[in-house]
C-alpha cells in the first residue's frame, strides 16, 4: 500500500470553544452540517463521545442515489481540546480545538485513503469543516 502524507484542514470561527465543541460532538448538531455539499445530507448521527466509544454518521445524497456510514472508535477525548479517533478502515484522525480571544480554531489531521487523490480528500473534508463553521456561527 502506498504511504501518503497526512492531510490537514482547518477553520477559524467566531464562537467560543465550548460552543464549537458542542456543535462538533452533539448528534443533534452533527446532522445539520456533516456533509460536503448541499445535495447531500446527514440524516442520522450516533456519538458515544468517550475513549473506547463509537460513532456512526450516515451520509447520503438527497435523491437517495448513494450513501454511506462513516464509523469509528474514539481513542482520546479531551473536552474542549482534542479528539483522536480511528475510522473503521483503520485510518487515524486527530482534531484540535484552540480558543484565542473570541475565536476558536478547529483543525483536523487525517490519514488519506488510497482510492481518491489527496487533493479531492482535502477539498471534501474542508467543505464539511466549512459547513460546520457556517452552522455553528449561525446559531451562536
Amino acid at each position: 500500500m502506498e504511504t501518503r502524507e497526512k492531510i490537514k484542514v482547518e477553520i477559524t470561527m467566531k464562537v467560543p470553544v465550548e460552543k464549537a465543541w458542542e456543535c462538533f460532538t452533539d448528534p443533534q448538531h452533527i446532522t445539520k452540517w456533516n456533509f460536503a455539499s448541499s445535495d447531500w445530507k446527514c440524516p442520522e448521527a450516533n456519538n458515544d463521545l468517550r475513549p473506547g466509544g463509537k460513532f456512526n454518521y450516515r451520509m447520503e445524497a438527497h435523491d437517495g442515489s448513494v450513501g454511506f456510514n462513516f464509523k469509528g472508535r474514539y481513542l482520546v477525548v479531551e473536552e474542549h481540546e482534542s479528539i483522536v479517533y480511528r475510522i473503521e478502515d483503520e485510518r487515524m484522525v486527530n482534531i484540535e480545538f484552540v480558543q484565542t480571544g473570541d475565536e476558536t480554531r478547529v483543525s483536523e489531521t487525517f490519514d488519506p485513503e488510497n482510492v481518491h487523490p489527496s487533493e479531492a480528500q482535502r477539498d471534501g473534508w474542508q467543505a464539511i469543516l466549512n459547513n460546520f463553521k457556517n452552522y455553528a456561527e449561525s446559531i451562536a
